[in-house]
């Protein structure tokens, strides 16, 4: 497979003739597009850019590669509770299908032509697990050190942080580890934050999970409505946190994060904010 040629159909059809570059990281892949492409703005390579990720995952031959993992839910007599994230009878994730591409342009540019414009992008963090090709290291230090790095780049203090969609797999380890990067990263602080996975109602879209879930808190903070972890009925002792268990949450939401963890050890985190 070419794996490029999304990238280069919509350059073709759209008449895009700046960077077009496809991210190849796996579950990470559709939020590092999106940061790439705030990265080229910030640099003035370009002033306005076409983000996100695109996934058409669920074949045989895929199916077969996570069965053989132990990757995906068995829970396959009551398939609409089969991905519960945080809760301790998660047994696996569930694959989905979906899309999920923003608009990212420069402000000025965005108020010169009077756009709409749903939030502004702050901070785009990485980090490496140097690990293991599926696992992460169980600390969370390496997830946390992202988190840091996304809200560094922005200037945004811990304590402003309202809302961060994890990434929320449904699976024994990954939610222990983040819920761990999370309280590693913002310390009691992190009891205060609403934290959600949407994975609980989309399952988990690979490679365009990253960019789908990026729209979710952008419009998180539009409506300041933070959609809720469906299926979290027993909560792990290990996951702690306010996972937005069940039903949504109205708040007023200023900062907020995405994160993504994908297989290989590819860690990112985007910050959003509310356009003023």
């Amino acid at each position: 497979m070419i794996s490029n040629m999304a990238a280069a159909q919509v350059s073709i059809a759209s008449g895009a003739k700046g960077p077009v570059i496809t991210t190849t990281t796996a579950c990470a892949a559709g939020s590092n597009a999106i940061g790439d492409a705030f990265e080229l703005i910030k640099r003035g390579v370009a002033e306005v850019m076409i983000a996100g990720g695109s996934e058409a995952s669920i074949t045989p031959l895929a199916m077969a590669g996570f069965s053989n993992m132990k990757a995906l839910s068995t829970r396959n007599d009551e398939p609409e509770k089969a991905s519960r994230p945080f809760d301790r009878d998660r047994d696996g994730f569930v694959m989905g299908e979906g899309c999920g591409i923003l608009i990212l342009e420069e402000l000025k540019s965005a108020l010169k032509r009077d756009a709409k414009i749903y939030c502004e992008i702050f901070g785009y963090g990485l980090s490496g697990e140097a690990y293991h090709i599926t696992a992460m290291e169980q600390s969370g230090a390496n997830m946390a050190r992202c988190i840091r790095n996304c809200l560094d780049e922005g200037g945004v203090d811990l304590e402003e942080v309202d809302h961060i969609n994890a990434h929320g797999t449904s699976t024994p380890l990954n939610d222990v580890v983040e819920s761990a990067a999370i309280k590693r990263c913002f310390g009691e602080y992190a009891y205060n934050i609403n934290i959600n996975s949407t994975k609980s109602m989309t399952g988990h879209c690979l490679g365009a999970s990253g960019a789908i879930e990026a729209v979710a808190v952008i419009l998180a903070i539009k409506n300041s409505i933070i959609p809720p972890t469906i299926n979290l009925d027993n909560p792990d002792e290990k996951c702690d946190l306010n996972y937005t268990a069940k039903v949504s949450q109205k708040r007023e939401v200023n900062i907020a994060l995405s994160n993504s963890m994908g297989f290989g050890g590819h860690n990112v985190t985007l910050g959003f904010k509310k356009y003023l």
